[in-house]
């Protein structure tokens, strides 16, 4: 990203010269939108086909020894070379203890294919244990069946033929760690567009129970507009995805705009800490409808869970 912009910088001070020298403002203007557009288009061609991994690490008192996690959030099916053997390729070579999956590994879409999602799902549960949070479009097919006929029984009974069982507000004990992993389904009132519907301190409790003391407490939630809310219930991290990195990033600003129609939003990416909890937010690995990232390659994210002895 940082060569797009420093190529998008030296382009336009270049033409500025010798536009300045040779020709009118007007034409000044122009060849300076001409380059930004051209980078741009270069940009979504680029991103919107790759990803990078980043690795973030954790640490904790609870932990009893150190773990390796794969977090993947918004596939949206994409599928990274042939039955996604760049993308699994790469998880391969990471090895890690575990997979989180912070939804939307499909779309929500009348008809739509989700057999990159599902083949990606059934090669990754042959090798690691899987822990699966549902996304609000996994959400959206089990509530409105009418819309999407045979895609939510379809998807679940590929999952669970696979070996994963989603962890729709239940909850998976890691006793060798001492990690407890659930999975958070929040009601479609907390996806609503432009603006963020309050969420009662007792909500998630009803909804996921307490979490039980002195264990390290993983919570899988798709939107992480709710930090606040996540960091209260007693989650020690929270992982992430929904944002899609805002579509478009910008220096100094960040992701530009959020699924919400939120501009700027305040969370849309990276590591986040609030109230002793840590939220690692993926920007995800692709986005639907229109399907561009700009500025903004898809993400492999690794944790790291290192036992904290001080």
């Amino acid at each position: 990203m940082k060569g797009c912009f420093c190529g998008l910088l030296a382009g336009i001070l270049y033409l500025l010269r010798y536009q300045g020298d040779r020709g009118t403002m007007t034409e000044c203007i122009a060849a300076v939108i001409c380059v930004i557009i051209l980078v741009v288009l270069f940009s979504a061609a680029f991103d919107s086909n790759r990803f990078v991994t980043r690795i973030y690490e954790v640490r904790s008192k609870k932990l009893r020894k150190p773990c390796k996690l794969v977090l993947l959030a918004d596939l949206h099916n994409k599928s990274f070379g042939k039955e996604n053997n760049r993308l699994f390729s790469a998880i391969e070579e990471i090895s890690p203890d575990g997979i989180l999956v912070a939804g939307d590994m499909l779309t929500a879409e009348r008809g739509a294919d989700f057999s990159h999602a599902l083949s990606l799902m059934e090669k990754l549960a042959e090798r690691y244990p899987v822990y699966y949070g549902m996304g609000n479009h996994e959400y959206r097919l089990g509530l409105y069946p009418e819309r999407y006929p045979g895609m939510y029984e379809g998807y679940m009974a590929g999952l669970k033929k696979a070996g994963i069982e989603p962890l729709i507000n239940e909850s998976a004990y890691l006793p060798a760690w001492n990690i407890s992993v659930c999975g958070a389904q929040i009601d479609r009132i907390y996806y609503k567009h432009l603006r963020r519907a309050p969420m009662e301190p007792s909500y998630l409790r009803m909804l996921l129970g307490t979490p039980e003391e002195g264990r390290f407490q993983i919570l899988i939630a798709h939107n992480p507009v709710y930090f606040d809310a996540y960091a209260d219930w007693g989650a020690d991290l929270v992982v992430s995805g929904h944002v899609h990195g805002g579509i478009m990033r910008l220096p100094f600003f960040g992701g530009v705009l959020s699924p919400s129609l939120t501009l700027f939003p305040r969370y849309d990416g990276g590591v986040f800490r609030e109230q002793g909890s840590t939220m690692i937010l993926s920007r995800g690995l692709s986005s639907h409808t229109i399907p561009l990232r700009i500025f903004n390659p898809g993400e492999l994210i690794v944790i790291d869970l290192v036992p904290d002895k001080q």
